[in-house]
């Protein structure tokens, strides 16, 4: 199943900015620690030019420490790129993001005009917490559910910072299709559009490849599951979550997997490393000129059934 989640503010939403990003004068980018390429948005490198982007990896509390500085070193790479990280509640660390937004713009005179400061982010990744905490009062909506801003608003800050808030959004087409589970599984993408036991299936597997150890001990485990399906059994059994018959009940597993994820409950863990996303979009890449060909095998069919 292919995830896709478009409301109609979030289509506004990116109109508006790419007609003011190309204004700014830095940018800055919140993105979930645990899946920091499936929380970008790809806007950003097509739109900002050579204007300095700051990425923040948010909820650092929450993912694999090695994992985290994996993404680090590979973020910036990227010319005119610095990154960080946060973590909940940690004032003096955000405010670290101003100082390094002065680093970035040594060149702009804040005394003949402010620094104009664009920061983005998709649904639910602690940007509006962010602002909050730079601005030093409740600036910007919090919220538990995905898009709590739904309108673009400027935020003075300290020293001549106008600060632009973006609603967050996701984008028409989640590609590659890991990232769409990816963000699912995060809590992105509102709980209404989604197949719970498919996206906490995608979550299982992903676990008993990678955590398989922590999620035996989390659970009780005595021996390692072979796949996704097998460790939602186990945790089935277990917890005693069965139907008629002693069936499995997955839904209740899938609230389980889900919530204590993105709890933290279940660990440190991340969702995707700098060799994995590579790889995906080598594979989407070649499946997307598969794909090219074989429609235009068919328009040539077409035209010759025509002749």
């Amino acid at each position: 199943m292919a995830i896709n989640w478009f409301p109609g503010h979030m289509h506004k939403a990116r109109k508006e900015i790419k007609q003011v990003m190309p204004q700014m004068d830095l940018i800055i980018e919140v993105v979930d620690a645990r899946l920091p390429f499936s929380s970008e948005n790809p806007l950003v490198p097509s739109l900002r030019g050579d204007t300095p982007l700051i990425k923040v990896l948010n909820k650092r509390d929450l993912a694999d420490p090695e994992i985290t500085e994996q993404w680090l070193a590979w973020i910036e790479q990227e010319r005119g790129v610095r990154a960080l990280t946060l973590t909940h509640n940690q004032r003096q660390e955000a405010l670290g993001i101003l100082k390094l937004a002065e680093e970035l713009t040594p060149g702009h005179d804040r005394q003949k005009s402010a620094l104009r400061v664009m920061i983005l982010g998709i649904p639910n990744v602690g940007k509006s917490t962010i602002i909050n905490t730079l601005a030093g009062r409740p600036a910007a909506k919090t919220g538990n559910e995905p898009a709590v801003t739904r309108a673009q608003q400027a935020i003075k800050l300290p020293d001549n910072v106008l600060l632009y808030d973006t609603p967050g959004f996701l984008w028409p087409k989640l590609s590659p299709e890991q990232c769409g589970y990816r963000l699912a599984v995060s809590g992105a993408i509102r709980s209404s559009v989604l197949d719970f036991e498919d996206v906490a299936l995608f979550e299982a597997d992903y676990l008993v490849a990678h955590y398989c150890t922590q999620v035996m001990a989390r659970y009780g485990l005595d021996s390692k599951p072979a796949d996704g399906l097998a460790l939602m059994d186990a945790i089935a059994a277990k917890r005693r979550f069965l139907g008629r018959g002693g069936v499995p009940d997955l839904y209740k597993v899938s609230e389980v997997l889900l919530n204590e994820f993105r709890a933290g409950t279940l660990g440190r863990i991340s969702l995707e490393t700098p060799a994995m996303v590579e790889q995906e979009l080598i594979e989407a890449k070649a499946l997307a000129a598969a794909e090219a060909e074989k429609k235009a095998l068919r328009d040539e069919q077409k035209k010759r059934r025509k002749k």
